[in-house]
């Protein structure tokens, strides 16, 4: 009786603790090729002479992914269980990056931005089946602290990726500026195609490895016996009436458009960092990627803040609080030149911090058996990182704006996109404090 009254009260009882192991060593991975994918954006500029906003179809291609297979995810889940899509996640995102191999040879952007799409359509099949499975592991009382506890894996992925990206991708670039690269592509191809092949096997590289560890994940996980996930009910899955229910609540709906927003928000400022450190303060991009790193050790230190004042502060007044300081931050971005405006974009992470768990939660409050369903919603809406992007990939290609005497360079206008989206997310706060104060 101890015993049981024991593990009842532990955030992870032993009878769970090397699946709870296991299904946590996703979380980094899925961090890890987002975050080493960012600054790939301004390579692939550079080493195919590509504009602003063709670079950024890489996030297109990245979040397309999501977008596309969040709901197949969640069907495949509710009709097989969580253990069978976590090895489809992993066997598509093994494959997508094992893709980067022949991307490579043929040296066609597009075939990298298929090899994306293929690897975060595993990404959305793991992040769909990971989080409600390491809920379901354990008493429902602690489930919130496991999941937190699962989550805190995430940023070691993420700064592992940024890390890998800066030291063994962007810093082993070949140093010849975009302008000198168009020159030799005139004058010299032979020399210029060389150079372009090595700088596309220096990126290739972490992607191979990648693709093995993930292929060892998955021998793994399909070697190991995982607690039963079969879902009992799968013949009573009927979309229509689900969907219906979810269409209807406003709350739900208000809170997939402000996850669309946020994810457009946080991928805008986090890959376009390089573009505003390259641009307006003459950095090379190794170097321009260092304060992305910083950035994301604020985000991570801001979250363990923001959980806290949730004790204190209702869930919507919080974000809506976040909201602002990320829009006044990012105008400060916009119209503070120099190294101030370098370091207001870096401040923004600290209030995108808590963003997407806190609207994650909002949103599917009381949504019963539909949150399910509701789930790959919200999954969905990370495709609002694949449009947003190149938008702002756009407006970087222009040239300056002048407003009277007040000259404002693209790069620093763009970030206008990231302003709006923060009113968006500001607004869903407001009005969530409003209905539950």
């Amino acid at each position: 009786m101890n015993k049981s009254l024991s593990d009842s009260t532990q955030v992870v009882a032993k009878p769970y603790l090397i699946s709870f192991v296991l299904v946590g060593l996703l979380f980094p991975l899925w961090g890890f090729a987002n975050d080493i994918t960012n600054p790939m954006v301004a390579a692939f500029k550079n080493i195919l002479l590509v504009s602003n906003f063709e670079s950024a179809l890489v996030q297109c291609a990245f979040y397309g992914g999501y977008c596309f297979m969040a709901i197949p995810a969640a069907i495949f889940i509710w009709r097989f269980n969580y253990k069978q899509a976590i090895l489809m996640g992993l066997a598509l995102y093994s494959i997508g990056c094992l893709m980067f191999i022949p991307s490579g040879k043929m040296m066609v952007f597009e075939a990298f931005l298929f090899s994306y799409f293929v690897m975060t359509c595993g990404l959305s099949f793991l992040e769909t089946s990971a989080n409600p499975y390491i809920l379901s592991m354990g008493n429902e009382a602690t489930a919130t602290q496991r999941l937190n506890l699962a989550q805190a894996f995430n940023p070691l992925g993420s700064l592992m990726g940024m890390f890998i990206a800066k030291e063994f991708i962007l810093a082993q670039l070949n140093s010849t500026s975009e302008a000198g690269r168009w020159e030799l592509a005139q004058n010299d191809p032979g020399l210029f195609t060389q150079i372009q092949q090595n700088d596309l096997n220096v990126i290739i590289g972490p992607y191979l490895m990648l693709g093995i560890v993930v292929a060892f994940v998955f021998i793994i996980f399909a070697i190991t016996k995982l607690p039963d996930s079969r879902n009992e009910n799968v013949d009573k899955l009927n979309l229509r009436p689900t969907v219906k229910r979810l269409f209807s609540n406003r709350l739900y709906l208000e809170g997939v458009v402000a996850q669309a927003f946020y994810v457009g928000a946080q991928i805008m400022c986090w890959t376009f960092i390089i573009h505003y450190g390259v641009n307006e303060l003459g950095m090379t991009k190794a170097e321009a990627q260092s304060y992305n790193m910083i950035a994301m050790v604020i985000f991570v230190s801001s979250r363990f803040i923001c959980t806290y004042l949730l004790k204190y502060i209702n869930p919507g007044q919080l974000l809506m609080g976040l909201a602002l300081g990320g829009g006044m931050f990012t105008l400060g971005t916009i119209f503070i030149s120099g190294m101030m405006g370098l370091y207001s974009l870096v401040a923004v992470s600290a209030c995108m911090s808590l963003m997407f768990p806190t609207i994650y939660g909002i949103a599917l409050k009381g949504l019963g058996e539909d949150a399910k369903i509701g789930s790959a919603g919200l999954i969905l809406a990370i495709g609002g990182g694949s449009l947003m992007p190149p938008l702002q990939g756009a407006i970087m290609d222009m040239s300056s704006f002048s407003m009277g005497e007040f000259m404002l360079s693209s790069t620093r206008v763009s970030f206008c996109l990231p302003v709006i989206c923060f009113l968006v997310i500001g607004f869903f706060g407001w009005n969530t404090a409003k209905k539950q104060p």
